[in-house]
């Protein structure tokens, strides 16, 4: 009997090999986990090599069933075995009505009760894009406010109003965009830290605006985060987000909610604004409304729907499946209690990680909301600064994602200097797993500590 030949690790390598000389040299995730993925369920991914890794990435945050959950598939076998079409523009389908009903459903009672949707290109960036050119639209004004470290997606616009220098400076011009400090406690921009850093950014906005010479044209929009996703895991305080609310109601700035990363549940409340219990003019949706298909709309307060037919257009803007999972995934989020579920799970894996912190002195700060958890990584051997923050240290970072990887652990980097370990499990994690992540992540913590060079 010939002996039997495992081929699927070389055809993992070759598959591997084959990408890096095809696809271009902007690709991210696939240069952080060299795997190649073949099967999935809930929180578990297979490799090529026969490899099992937990998975806290989740598509960015898209998952958050996990992989192939039963009620997504069923809803993607139902609609193809009932030979719906799958791609019709923005013609009415029953799927998309059903999508719309289980949506509005989902929203804040109040913001749903007058609002309207439009649906976008399949990524949140486009929906961001058409956030904007309504406001515009709307007030017949050009600029935007934004803040540092926020990230609202990669094409034109979205970038402008985007924090990271690294993406933007390669490109010509940056729009009409006034930048303005976010609070971040651990590296609080005016110097201070806590409660009283949020207070002078709340202060410096209001300032400013109103400052005949500040430099300020009034803009078109407000855009912001409730909670920082690439910027690092940085949650707004909730009184901070009502000043914010506050200060643009009052000048007729219409505000724009990014929920891209944080909507359906995944900071402990079903919309990040929430917590705060602020009204926004705008949200922003993509991720995880899909139900893992590809799918963005922005939802509106129907005061600002003064767009003509055709003003904000693109072909792949009625995914039919992404519509039918989407629905199936918003409807079992509500009725399994899984906000709830992220909110408790979520306050132990933090109450946990903020408890290393005591004997890994590379742990600078632990922060986050519901299963949106950062990790931040600093040189204990730095010189603090005047909030007492020690140095970034990127490169462990680096070594601690490797490390995470070898103990078959997903994670993904982030934050001002890409040194923030990012934790987005999926809403279904168990304690178990939950447990598991934690116990890895802190062994490769360690030893990527111990490694320093």
């Amino acid at each position: 009997m010939s002996p039997t030949v495992d081929t699927a690790a070389p055809a993992g390598d070759a598959i591997l090999r084959r990408q890096r000389i095809r696809e271009s040299a902007a690709r991210t995730y696939a240069r952080s986990f060299p795997i190649v993925p073949v099967r999935a369920n809930g929180m578990t991914v297979e490799g090529a090599d026969g490899r099992r890794y937990l998975d806290c990435l989740s598509g960015a945050g898209t998952l958050v069933l996990g992989h192939n959950h039963p009620v997504v598939l069923e809803a993607i076998r139902r609609t193809l075995d009932g030979g719906a079409p799958l791609h019709l523009l923005d013609i009415a389908t029953a799927e998309k009505d059903d999508f719309t009903t289980a949506l509005f459903e989902a929203l804040p009672p109040a913001f749903a009760a007058r609002a309207r949707v439009h649906f976008c290109g399949p990524a949140g960036t486009d929906a961001v894009e058409a956030a904007l050119k309504l406001m515009q639209t709307a007030t017949g004004r050009s600029g935007a406010l934004a803040f540092t470290g926020a990230y609202h997606g990669m094409t034109a616009g979205a970038l402008a109003v985007t924090g990271s220098v690294a993406v933007k400076a390669p490109l010509p011009g940056g729009g009409e965009v006034t930048r303005l400090p976010y609070p971040y406690p651990y590296r609080c921009p005016f110097g201070v830290g806590g409660e009283r850093g949020a207070e002078l950014s709340a202060a410096y906005t209001e300032r400013l605006l109103d400052d005949p010479a500040g430099g300020v044209t009034a803009p078109a929009a407000m855009i912001l985060e409730a909670v920082q996703g690439e910027g690092g895991v940085v949650p707004a305080p909730d009184d901070w987000l009502r000043t914010m609310r506050r200060i643009t109601a009052d000048r007729g700035i219409p505000l724009i909610v990014d929920e891209v990363q944080t909507g359906v549940g995944r900071t402990g409340a079903m919309w990040a604004v929430e917590h705060s219990g602020i009204e926004p003019d705008a949200m922003v949706l993509s991720k995880a409304i899909g139900g893992s298909l590809p799918l963005a709309a922005v939802v509106y307060r129907e005061d600002y729907d003064g767009w003509r037919p055709g003003a904000h257009t693109g072909t792949f803007r009625g995914n039919t499946l992404a519509m039918a999972a989407g629905a199936a995934t918003l409807r079992y989020v509500a009725a399994q209690g899984l906000v709830e579920r992220s909110r408790t799970v979520g306050a132990r894996m933090a109450a946990r990680l903020a408890g290393l912190q005591g004997h890994l002195p590379v742990i600078g700060d632990v922060r986050g909301r519901g299963l949106m958890l950062g990790v931040e990584l600093v040189d204990p051997a730095g010189t603090p600064d005047s909030c007492g923050a020690l140095p970034a240290d990127p490169a462990l970072a680096v070594r601690v994602r490797e490390a995470c990887l070898q103990r078959g652990l997903i994670v993904e980097l982030g934050g001002r200097h890409g040194a923030v370990l990012r934790l987005l499990p999926p809403l279904t994690i168990t304690d178990e797993q939950a447990d598991a992540v934690l116990d890895q992540l802190a062994d490769a913590v360690e030893a990527a500590a111990r490694a320093q060079p």
